[in-house]
């Protein structure tokens, strides 16, 4: 899915989140063992006004434990809920975007991050079959928003809905960063501002931002050209292109091409490009290994190609990456 769907015009989620309610150990959360990342804190903070509830950050770790709490902020202020994963490389795309946008909607907005991986049964409330995923909820309920990595104008347009849909249904509040302080008591010195990018990776980010992935594509090149060693940009690359190559497919036609002709090297890539891009890795790496034997040279060569691509996305540390390799080395030789 490229496009953000027109939201529903009330409330009338398709996935069921009442089982999260009563899950132990969703107890409000003292701010003190809480910050950015940490859990969410429902209730208003004192001397605030009313429509308000304190939260240690707007971006925020949710588990299946704690994900009470997010319901019960949702009653005042909308909750935007991020499904990744760290393997995933359209999700490293994906989030700095969610978190830039909620920090400047200033408590409009909460974001709830939930690591699949960690988090089973959020992953199934959510009905998450692939990744990224971006759900809302409002008023203890969940709206279905997109998947996959958008450009920042489309995600910004969503979160728009959101909003809109929010007041409808007279959720207008807003949250109040509640200053968290330290283990001593005190409260902790702001984070330093991250160091700025190479150009090239700026460029890269920029264009992504656009939507232009051709130019975030050129401009990763260009980095890789310049320092071959560049790691992050050989990465960027292998990401920037999966997300390129799945602008406009759509699943039901991929699938049947594959089905239809299982040697066709395009068509068995073009579904691995999916599978990756929903965290089913091995489903991937094995369809391109069981292709590679059926081809010709330059087949081959594609095939060993795209796997390497895929490779930097998962992560080259990914043990799943290390038996995949060792299974192209044994087709290699």
């Amino acid at each position: 899915m490229t496009n953000v769907p027109p939201l529903p015009a009330g409330l009338r989620g398709a996935v069921d989140l009442s089982s999260l309610v009563q899950r132990p150990g969703a107890g409000p959360v003292d701010p003190a063992g809480a910050g950015q990342q940490g859990g969410a804190v429902a209730g208003g903070p004192a001397g605030a006004a009313p429509g308000s509830v304190a939260v240690p950050g707007l971006v925020l770790d949710a588990t299946d434990e704690s994900f009470a709490q997010f319901l019960e902020i949702s009653n005042t202020v909308p909750v935007i809920v991020d499904l990744w994963a760290e393997w995933c490389g359209p999700c490293k795309q994906l989030s700095p975007v969610l978190d830039k946008l909620v920090t400047e909607y200033g408590g409009r907005l909460l974001l709830a991050k939930v690591d699949v991986d960690a988090n089973p049964q959020l992953t199934q409330a959510f009905q998450a079959q692939s990744i990224p995923a971006v759900a809302a909820v409002i008023g203890g309920r969940p709206v279905q928003l997109f998947v996959g990595a958008l450009p920042e104008a489309q995600v910004r347009d969503a979160f728009e809905q959101v909003l809109e849909l929010a007041a409808q249904n007279g959720v207008t509040g807003t949250a109040v960063v509640d200053g968290a302080p330290g283990v001593d008591g005190e409260t902790p010195e702001p984070e330093p501002e991250p160091e700025p990018l190479p150009p090239h990776h700026q460029d890269a980010y920029d264009a992504i931002d656009r939507g232009d992935y051709d130019a975030a594509i050129t401009a990763y090149r260009t980095a890789i050209a310049q320092d071959p060693r560049d790691q992050l940009a050989v990465a960027g690359l292998a990401q920037v292109s999966l997300i390129a190559r799945l602008q406009g497919v759509t699943l039901a036609e991929v699938r049947e091409a594959a089905a239809a002709d299982p040697s066709d090297l395009e068509a068995q890539l073009a579904v691995a490009d999916l599978d990756v891009s929903g965290g089913h890795v091995e489903d991937a790496f094995d369809r391109v290994l069981t292709v590679f034997p059926t081809q010709d040279a330059a087949g081959r060569d594609a095939a060993r190609a795209r796997l390497l691509e895929y490779f930097e996305i998962v992560g080259v540390d990914d043990p799943r990456v290390g038996a995949a390799r060792r299974r192209l080395t044994m087709l290699l030789y």
